[in-house]
């Protein structure tokens, strides 16, 4: 279906497809294919369909939360090779790419149109849209602009049963089920897109980014409260703590000043306005106590500053040999209160945590660090991460904010809904998927197979009826 050269089953060629960003947990899949095509993508899931054969799709590998993990005897198949824009309608804002196509390489296809594409993970420059719409990916302008699902019109989607579908519309408030927003998000687990319709945003007259720095994190974390609170909506506002700060300085040199915090602004809209909203946020700053405010002073210096910012991840090699990125939510009220705790609870086990963040939104993304050749070390980070995460569903958060569920965090899903919610989810992933072939032992607590009844069940009354067929 795929050619010789679209399957790969040599075992040192599968080892690059055994994890993504989430490189400790390891699968080597039966085998990897690459198509061409939708009809290629068709092909190979009838195939899965018809002999029970589990499949991933995968685009860059760079989730971090095991949601493109391999199945055991099952394939993944990779979207290298669709990496096609198939349209642009510049004057009806959207465009129409394959979901191997890099996040960035939208935003620079119609940039010279005066547009761009508002969703950018800090992995924007080699993340695939397949792998953002799989996700729900955000980023840090997701604060102002949403998520990927706020940009996804219409989907193509080759569902488990090697059906085709279509979700969604090109119109305003298409009629019907949302089954695009329900596709969104579910980390493969409701079938394959082969082709995604993005809308694309008009670029804003005046763009400023404002540098803060703090004494203290809280300090930074109450201004991001008073300008939410003054009726300000940044495009941006990210915080990153003083280790956080050391290690991007030294990787990518954007030249920020030396603090215990640093808060990032970013302002966009028509020129008068986002000069009067940068006053009222610079004096904002200082009532709390930065003791310098900075405004990048042209579009080099203020992708720089941003530079820095996403090269925050990366740069986390450079404080520990390993690391763990979490992904957690929390109330913006409640971050002095569990970041606090995150450091009582690293300083507890004896490992250190630097703290970079979505503040706007509270979008936290403690990075646990620690060092694997230390016996008993790694499970001490897996476990403190998950129990920074527990702590942000405690004060009223979520698990996730962008990285998904995926394979880390199965069992804390589980923590943050009960049985019957669960249950009711598993019915959606049943109805598209009742083999349970596309993504299999992912996102749920444990394995819930299409029939399966927990050991404490109220059956749903379509199934006392006889109409739920599956489950």
């Amino acid at each position: 279906m795929v050619g010789a050269d679209g399957i790969i089953i040599e075992r040192n060629q599968l080892q690059t497809y055994e994890c993504d960003g989430l490189t400790a947990l390891r699968t080597l899949p039966a085998a990897v294919v690459l198509p061409r095509s939708r009809d290629e993508v068709q092909a190979i899931v009838r195939i899965c369909a018809q002999h029970r054969i589990p499949f991933v799709a995968r685009g860059a590998g760079t989730g971090l939360s095991g949601g493109a993990l391999p199945s055991a005897n099952g394939i993944v198949m990779s979207f290298a090779r669709m990496n096609r824009i198939l349209a642009v309608d510049i004057p009806n804002q959207r465009i129409t790419v394959e979901p191997g196509v890099i996040n960035t390489h939208v935003t620079q296809r119609v940039a010279p149109s005066g547009y761009f594409y508002a969703p950018d993970p800090s992995s924007q420059s080699v993340c695939t849209i397949g792998g953002n719409v799989a996700e729900n990916a955000g980023g840090a302008h997701c604060l102002k602009y949403g998520f990927t699902t706020t940009h996804v019109l219409a989907l193509d989607v080759i569902l488990p049963s090697g059906e085709f579908a279509q979700f969604g519309s090109t119109t305003v408030d298409a009629p019907g089920y949302d089954l695009t927003g329900v596709f969104v998000g579910s980390e493969g687990t409701l079938g394959v897109v082969t082709a995604i319709t993005l809308r694309i945003v008009k670029r804003a007259e005046t763009v400023q980014v404002l540098l803060a720095a703090y004494n203290s994190i809280a300090a930074a974390g109450q201004t991001v409260s008073d300008i939410i609170a003054a009726s300000i909506l940044p495009a941006a506002m990210e915080i990153m703590d003083r280790l956080s700060i050391e290690a991007a300085e030294a990787s990518v040199h954007p030249n920020y000043p030396s603090c215990d915090a640093l808060l990032l602004v970013e302002l966009d809209g028509p020129d008068a306005e986002v000069n009067l909203h940068m006053q009222q946020i610079r004096e904002i700053c200082r009532a709390n106590g930065a003791w310098e405010d900075r405004l990048a002073q042209s579009e080099q210096e203020r992708l720089l500053v941003w530079k820095g910012r996403k090269a925050a991840f990366a740069a986390a090699g450079r404080l520990a040999p390993n690391y763990i990125v979490q992904d957690g939510v929390i109330p913006r009220t409640k971050l002095p209160i569990i970041l606090e705790e995150i450091g009582r609870m690293a300083a507890e086990t004896g490992l250190r945590v630097t703290n970079v963040f979505h503040a706007g939104d509270g979008n936290l993304h403690p990075i646990v660090l620690y060092n694997a050749s230390i016996p008993g070390q790694e499970e001490i980070a897996v476990d403190l991460s998950i129990r920074i995460l527990h702590r942000c569903v405690d004060h009223g958060g979520s698990i996730t904010g962008e990285h998904g569920v995926g394979k880390e965090k199965q069992q804390a899903l589980g923590y943050m809904y009960t049985e019957p919610d669960l249950n009711t989810m598993q019915l959606v992933r049943c109805a598209f998927d009742p083999q349970q072939i596309a993504n299999p032992d992912k996102l749920f607590p444990r394995p819930r197979l299409c029939g399966e009844k927990p050991g404490i069940y109220i059956p749903h009354p379509l199934e006392v009826a006889g109409v739920a067929e599956y489950f």
